[in-house]
């Protein structure tokens, strides 16, 4: 009972953080990489690129995490480049907020870096 109150909770602080970022008509290097964080981890790209003006978001999304070696340079991880269009942007980042364990673990940092006030995160 108390995780699915802490999730949702997540969920609703996550969300109007996105509304607040998306709410100003000029887009601040904080919220910018706000929205690029969202969409790295939603997406699982390597690159996030933003045009706020024609509404485009390109990015390069690895298709196969397998190749990968952190101690190795990669050179032959298969990429998919990929050029979204969205219509509202709150709505399109809003639909990328998953509700796993993981994402949950994600979010809950983002929001330490990003809101004003600390999010308690401890189950009772």
């Amino acid at each position: 009972m108390e995780n699915s109150t802490l999730r949702t909770r997540l969920k609703t602080e996550i969300e109007n953080l996105i509304s607040k970022s998306c709410a100003n008509q000029q887009s601040t290097k904080k919220y910018e990489t706000l929205h690029v964080a969202l969409l790295k981890k939603y997406y699982n790209a390597a690159d996030v690129s933003i045009d706020y003006h024609r509404k485009r978001v390109a990015m390069d999304i690895v298709i196969d995490d397998k190749y990968y070696h952190p101690t190795k340079v990669n050179t032959r991880i298969p990429i998919l480049h990929a050029n979204l269009l969205f219509k509202n942007l709150k709505d399109f980042l809003r639909s990328c907020i998953e509700m796993d364990a993981k994402s949950m673990g994600f979010y809950a940092g983002l929001l330490r870096t990003f809101a004003k006030k600390d999010v308690k995160l401890t189950v009772v």
